[in-house]
């Protein structure tokens, strides 16, 4: 039995795993980021403000959805995790049913999982108000070095994937991957494996730092210069002549092979990248 053998067998008892969302931490920029991904050619959701204090904009797509996320300047409540967790690609979300039977799991496996929080938000719907709800299991951080990792139960999700919000300008279609960058890439995809194995819509990659310039060239200085870290988020379609001339207007470094755009953003520690 070779590797890939022994490590099929391994994983044969992991749950299957679907992404929810991911989320960039912009602390208190989260103007900046808006700005960003508005000019790139997305629908960026009306600001969204949660009962826990932070506040965020998604950019909806089929499957799992895009958040930003920061903290308000003249907010009486300062929802503290935020601050506390590097600016950049932060969250690394699984989709859900049962949200109580996954917080019962992760404490099976022996990760460290705080109680099941629930919250919302409000969203303005045919001019009325109604609120968005959620319920979360969170990992306390540290345990996945590269972000914050935990599961969300959409209570409402006919308030967050919206029609008039999935149409995107620049064509994109959804979140086809997201790069994890680790010392011992090996070591951290049999990590993760533990929370779930992915199917075909979305996928986790692992590589080490020393990678980067081969796939990203010069944007590779843009991401971040830490061991473990979130780096890159692929979208799967888009108008990549269209998003590069976007990224080019902005001031964004750019990088174009024949099958793929990759931009960075530098201000965020973020690269991203588009291909069919």
């Amino acid at each position: 039995m070779n590797r890939s053998d022994t490590q099929t067998h391994a994983f044969a008892d992991h749950p299957r795993a679907a992404l929810d969302h991911l989320v960039i931490n912009t602390h208190y920029d989260i103007d900046a980021a808006q700005t960003l991904f508005d000019g790139l050619g997305f629908t960026v959701t009306p600001r969204g403000y949660h009962t826990l204090g932070s506040v965020n904009h998604l950019v909806v797509l089929a499957g799992g959805y895009l958040e930003l996320i920061g903290q308000p300047r003249d907010s009486d409540k300062v929802r503290q995790e935020i601050l506390d967790s590097p600016v950049g690609i932060d969250g690394l979300v699984y989709a859900v049913d049962d949200i109580e039977a996954c917080h019962d799991r992760w404490l099976a496996l022996g990760l460290d999982a705080q109680p099941v929080q629930h919250f919302s938000r409000p969203v303005q719907v045919a001019d009325k108000s109604v609120d968005a709800r959620f319920s979360t299991a969170r990992l306390r951080p540290g345990q996945f070095a590269a972000g914050r990792v935990y599961a969300c139960r959409h209570l409402t999700p006919e308030l967050v994937w919206r029609p008039e919000w999935m149409a995107h300008a620049n064509g994109v279609r959804g979140i086809s991957s997201l790069l994890v960058v680790d010392k011992d890439p090996v070591q951290a995809a049999e990590s993760y494996a533990r929370l779930g194995l992915w199917g075909t819509d979305f996928a986790l990659e692992f590589a080490g730092a020393g990678s980067l310039p081969a796939r990203f060239g010069e944007l590779a200085a843009c991401a971040p210069q830490r061991d473990a870290c979130f780096t890159a988020i692929r979208f799967r379609g888009g108008d990549r002549g269209f998003i590069s001339a976007r990224a080019r207007a902005l001031g964004l470094p750019v990088r174009e092979d024949v099958d793929t755009l990759a931009l960075a953003l530098p201000a965020f520690r973020t690269l991203l990248e588009f291909a069919d």
